[in-house]
């Protein structure tokens, strides 16, 4: 199954979000983290703001009951924040903490030069994980607050989506496949693990996916489920996940092995 899909957010979040608003959330968040994970700090910048103009709206659309899929960011802020109109988003500090938080990925982005050329500014990792982690923040608290669904599902899909995606492996109809050669049996079953999430992968399916021989999958699990590294546990249903640990080594070790 592999970490929760952007058709499945869809369906929870529309209605009573707007279907092209939230698609278009969707769309920049991916692309958010993608240009991350790739290190490429400016467009990540730039995503950012976009991200922002279009939750805007979302939250105001939700909260003045008024749909425009094009009014401007600040319009849409002020009114969220104004004390002189009647909100429908209830408790109001829900929406006025999200506000202000994209008011800092907005500003942030035009103010340190991600929008005009600037010449005593270029774009950083640390700039670029500020936004990214706004970001964050704010796609888990619309889904916290307007997921239509299952209160633990939506938990899981908080935690999920505060994992890298996985651009480097591939679905192709019932395959799962990792399409880079440079990894060892051990990286790969790691990246494999934090695709699947959650719900982890059983021995078989690693085995089917990891393009290694059974006895490399046998012996890459046992040193990664080792008292001296528990990085993968064996859950009560068989199949294996990343611990704590396990995520920490991908997102600090193997996130330039997440790409192609």
């Amino acid at each position: 199954m592999g970490l929760i899909e952007k058709q499945r957010l869809l369906t929870e979040l529309s209605p009573p979000l707007d279907h092209l608003l939230c698609t278009q959330l969707l769309d920049e968040f991916i692309s958010s983290e993608r240009r991350y994970i790739q290190r490429d700090w400016e467009p990540g910048q730039l995503d950012g703001g976009q991200f922002a103009e279009v939750a805007a709206r979302i939250f105001y659309h939700l909260d003045s009951g008024n749909l425009n899929r094009s009014k401007g960011f600040d319009e849409c802020a002020k009114y969220i924040e104004s004390d002189q109109v009647t909100h429908a988003i209830i408790p109001r500090h829900d929406s006025l903490h999200v506000i202000r938080t994209l008011r800092t990925i907005y500003k942030f982005r035009s103010q340190r030069g991600a929008v005009h050329i600037s010449p005593t500014y270029k774009p950083n990792h640390m700039d670029s994980k500020l936004v990214v982690e706004c970001v964050r923040w704010v796609m888990n608290e619309t889904l916290r607050i307007f997921w239509t669904g299952d209160r633990e599902a939506v938990a899981r899909a908080i935690r999920e989506l505060l994992q890298f995606d996985v651009p480097v492996v591939g679905v192709f109809g019932d395959i799962v496949l990792v399409q880079r050669t440079d990894l060892s049996a051990e990286e790969e079953i790691l990246v494999l693990l934090h695709y699947a999430g959650d719900d982890g992968f059983s021995r078989n399916a690693l085995g089917r996916a990891a393009l290694c021989s059974a006895s490399r999958v046998t012996e890459s699990l046992k040193k990664l489920l080792s008292a001296n590294m528990r990085q993968v546990v064996q859950l009560s249903n068989g199949n294996y996940r990343l611990t704590d640990l396990g995520s920490k080594r991908v997102r600090e070790k193997l996130s330039h092995k997440l790409v192609l």
